[in-house]
């Protein structure tokens, strides 16, 4: 096979390309930090990171999630403590009551505080998270409960859990059971003590079965509290086990996807000998014309 002139210019002219391609290369690597900037570089690399984005992106919204589920637990979780709080004051107001010193006027006061209790416990049952009712089931874009005047006039029965995703596969209640805590019993027992109150013929006996009434309303609502906490600590577990999810996927993909700067700076140079080297043979190959010969 004869080689020809055209031939060796032909062929320096490509390994030219080729160089200015892999120096293109290399100055883009540097240039974004990114092994490549088109998935026709390098299909693998492209395809992968599309995965290892997804897993990314899944870690996010499930952190968003967390976030949320921890807004809601938080307000139950004072809601309900504030509840246990005021029901305490009512079992003590049910104690004094009942030990017969009390006059009219005076028991009339207690009621008179048993009233405002008894609105301060209308308003935790409809406390909002983000503008959603927490304890009215998955039914949060009307209140539990109902009242005119400081007179409840319905409760909700819904008890369909409110969940979150927090893992892929992992759906988490976070609302509590309402009928536990914020049921139509409880609201007429608070209405019956404030009548009891505001009637001089209440005996003490009446006063210490109200008592009792209270005692189991408190353990129901302590029992909710408990069963939150413990939902609370796994969601906490979950949080933490997330974190570490989303520190290996964000490692992974960058392994796939980063450049190696060290190596991408000492590529470059090298690439740019081998450039320089290549057009210096080409200009000697090239440089040659017919009035050469001639001499």
């Amino acid at each position: 096979m004869r080689v020809t002139e055209s031939m060796m210019a032909n062929n320096n002219v490509r390994h030219i390309q080729n160089s200015f391609s892999k120096l293109e290369m290399n100055q883009d690597q540097l240039a974004t930090g990114k092994k490549i900037t088109r998935a026709s570089q390098d299909p693998v690399v492209a395809m992968n990171g599309m995965k290892n984005r997804t897993s990314v992106t899944e870690i996010e919204q499930f952190q968003r999630n967390l976030g949320q589920a921890h807004n809601w637990m938080d307000e139950s979780e004072s809601a309900l403590d504030d509840t246990t709080q005021a029901m305490h004051r009512l079992r003590e107001l049910a104690v004094q009551a009942s030990n017969d010193t009390y006059d009219s006027d005076e028991r009339a006061n207690m009621a008179n505080e048993v009233g405002q209790l008894k609105e301060h416990i209308i308003s935790n049952a409809n406390a909002r998270s983000n503008d959603k009712y927490i304890f009215n089931g998955t039914d949060t874009t009307n209140p539990p409960v109902e009242e005119v005047n400081g007179e409840v006039t319905a409760v909700s029965d819904n008890e369909d859990n409110v969940e979150f995703e927090l893992n892929k596969g992992v759906e988490v209640p976070v609302n509590v059971n309402p009928q536990n805590v914020f049921s139509e019993e409880l609201f007429e027992d608070l209405q019956q003590f404030e009548d009891q109150l505001r009637d001089e013929d209440t005996t003490s006996e009446e006063l210490e079965q109200t008592m009792e009434i209270f005692d189991g309303h408190i353990d129901n609502i302590v029992s909710e509290q408990a069963e939150l906490g413990a939902r609370v600590n796994r969601v906490e577990m979950i949080e933490g086990r997330l974190a570490d999810q989303e520190i290996v996927a964000n490692r992974v993909m960058s392994d796939n996807e980063d450049a190696d700067m060290e190596e991408v700076i000492t590529e470059l140079r090298t690439q740019e000998a081998v450039h320089q080297a290549a057009l210096g043979a080409g200009a000697r190959i090239i440089q040659p014309t017919l009035m050469d010969f001639l001499n």
